[in-house]
């Protein structure tokens, strides 16, 4: 059996609390076939909208990000643990689900730190982004025609602080929930570690996690079955696999979308290098088991495998 890394995305968790839970209940049925089958499993999550909504509540407060995306890790895994639970009790499997208040290691000289541009929190109207600009001094820039977000830094993963308590949880038979939003941005310094303003890219940690936790798959979720090239046009093709090459070579051809399919191509890429035999998958949560056998999905593979 496989040691798999899920990836689910923030925005997929609904707008609100009671929508969250009713989408995990969702996505722990099909968690929960790949456990049944043997599987080793860890879960991570995106926390985007959850992030901005947390930040917003806390206004008066003056909560640092950092706070905010440890508060999104504990209730999303609070909701993530008890649908899983309950999934695996209906099925007679008794195993542990734990999450993970996660660390992410990042290099505080990282240049996104003096370029925000990770969108996080609610869609606002122009006129909203600039009254809430003017207000909490973040910048507000346009979403993907859906209306105005904040923006916050976003710098890359450099190593997971948690790591080895991951892989000790694994190795004891229980199902993980790590790096939740991205994980916790920290800075190392002489006395330990020390947290920073931002918010990472859950599939860029996801990604590292995976690397460091040896697993064999990491599987990102999207709102469709296969990536694909020319999409949206008559020539469209959608891709059951890609060697790393390939993808590359589409990712500079302009293939995929800066803001969604880019960043899960390139870190399947960077997980595919990472090891013999480590392959990616990016496709539907639905159809996960499918998937490991490429029935669905876009696996991405090394060249040498």
């Amino acid at each position: 059996m496989s040691r798999i890394l899920i990836a689910l995305g923030g925005n997929a968790l609904g707008n609100s609390w009671k929508e969250q839970k009713e989408a995990l209940k969702e996505a722990s049925r099909s968690i929960s076939d790949l456990i049944e089958k043997g599987h080793e499993v860890i879960i991570s999550h995106g926390n985007g909208p959850q992030v901005g909504m947390i930040h917003d509540a806390m206004s008066k407060e003056e909560m640092p990000l950092t706070e905010c995306t440890a508060m999104s890790q504990g209730y999303i895994g609070y909701h993530l643990q008890n649908a899983l639970k309950n999934e695996l009790l209906k099925r007679g499997i008794h195993r542990e689900v734990l999450s993970v208040v996660t660390q992410v290691v990042v290099d505080e000289k990282d240049e996104a730190f003096k370029n925000p541009q990770k969108p996080i929190g609610r869609f606002m109207t122009l006129e909203e982004a600039k009254a809430q600009e003017e207000a909490i001094g973040y910048p507000f820039v346009e979403d993907s025609g859906r209306g105005y977000r904040r923006v916050v830094p976003s710098p890359k993963p450099v190593d997971i602080v948690e790591k080895e308590s991951v892989k000790v949880l694994l190795s004891a038979g229980h199902i993980v929930i790590s790096v939740g939003g991205g994980g916790i941005p920290v800075k190392r310094t002489q006395s330990g570690f020390e947290g920073l303003e931002g918010v990472i890219d859950k599939d860029l940690s996801s990604g590292k996690l995976a690397e460091l936790s040896d697993c064999d798959f990491m599987f990102m979720l999207t709102g469709v079955d296969r990536v694909a090239i020319n999409f949206g046009k008559k020539n469209q093709e959608n891709l059951s696999s890609m060697h790393v090459e390939e993808a590359l070579r589409y990712a500079e051809e302009g293939q995929f979308p800066p803001g969604s399919m880019l960043p899960k191509v390139l870190t399947g890429v960077a997980f595919a290098q990472s090891g013999k035999d480590r392959k990616a998958i990016i496709g539907s949560l639905e159809k996960a088991n499918d998937a490991l056998v490429g029935k669905s999905g876009t696996i991405i593979y090394s060249s040498e495998q």
